[in-house]
């Protein structure tokens, strides 16, 4: 029989120089979630180094790993030793000059249920990631671990709709999205309020639109010219937030979730069911011309068939 919750652990770190470092202290943390009862656990984007894309710099893909590596050896060994689930977001050498920004979904027998590459990467000023990573090419999907399904994204992913529903449908109870982001120096006030509720709210919205439950992981701490702005928080499915980590300090947020929830939300607002799948291929175009909608809509031979159940 399935189990009616699941005990989710979100660990809000500042990074410390080196990968050594940042490992032992996530081990440390990991522990401490787990003996409060957490079930599956997940780092933040990047976790094991400060976040070195402000800069483009060649030396910086030192820091990058195989999958599986050292540190997913070490902390497969953890899993297991522990009985938790595991999100691991790694820096991936998948071999000489290709990399990925990607998180690793550990069991909690240790055994690695798959790896997730970042689809969506920045390119902004202090976010200079398409200098080092290839977009993800293993698509969206969830992982059934022994405590429940779970869909992994990555940081830019949040902003984007169709990475959430695609990733629910694919039966995830949980979007996880670790992240690293936060505030350039100069920003007043109220940028930075908005650049805030605006993330925050976006998130908030996939767990509502899905029925699902959203646990948004950031660091926290000064880094080069940006003050990541932690935050961490997990979203219930009806968007209510059940915990929030504060803005400047280091945080272990343990929340359980109802999973019973995820159905009464989506019994009372069937987004599922309404969905018109017969009316969304034009989603797969970059931009919708409007001259060829206002004519009479969109001619897309090349969609016939799509969204067939």
């Amino acid at each position: 029989m399935a189990a009616s919750t699941v005990t989710l652990g979100l660990i809000q770190m500042q990074a410390r120089p080196t990968p050594a470092e940042n490992l032992a202290v996530a081990q440390e943390r990991i522990r401490a979630a787990a003996a409060q009862g957490a079930q599956i656990i997940c780092l933040q984007e990047l976790f094991a180094s400060p976040y070195f894309c402000q800069h483009e710099d060649a030396r910086h893909f030192a820091l990058a790993e195989p999958i599986p590596g050292p540190t997913t050896s070490a902390l497969a060994r953890l899993a297991a030793a522990l009985q938790v689930v595991l999100i691991v977001p790694l820096f991936e050498r998948r071999t000489a000059g290709l990399y990925h920004n990607s998180a690793v979904i550990l069991d909690a027998d240790g055994t690695c249920l798959g790896t997730y590459r970042k689809m969506h990467l920045p390119d902004d000023p202090g976010y200079y990631e398409k200098f080092y990573f290839a977009p993800g090419d293993l698509g969206f999907h969830s992982y059934a671990t022994r405590y429940g399904r779970i869909g992994v994204l990555i940081c830019w992913d949040q902003w984007f709709p169709e990475a959430a529903r695609l990733t629910a449908l694919g039966g995830a109870q949980v979007l996880f999205y670790p992240s690293a982001i936060g505030w350039h120096d100069g920003e007043p006030a109220a940028v930075r309020q908005a650049q805030h509720e605006a993330w925050e709210v976006v998130q908030r919205s996939h767990a509502i639109a899905n029925g699902v439950y959203v646990a948004a992981v950031n660091r926290v701490g000064r880094e080069g010219e940006v003050t990541f702005w932690g935050a961490s928080f997990v979203a219930a499915p009806d968007g209510r937030v059940l915990a929030r980590a504060a803005h400047d300090e280091e945080a272990i947020l343990v929340v359980t979730c109802d999973l019973a929830a995820i159905e009464r939300m989506r019994h009372d607002w069937p987004f599922l069911r309404d969905r018109r799948i017969d009316a969304y291929a034009p989603l797969t175009c970059r931009f919708l011309d409007h001259a060829v909608s206002a004519a009479g809509g969109l001619r897309l031979p090349h969609a016939r068939g799509v969204g067939a159940p």
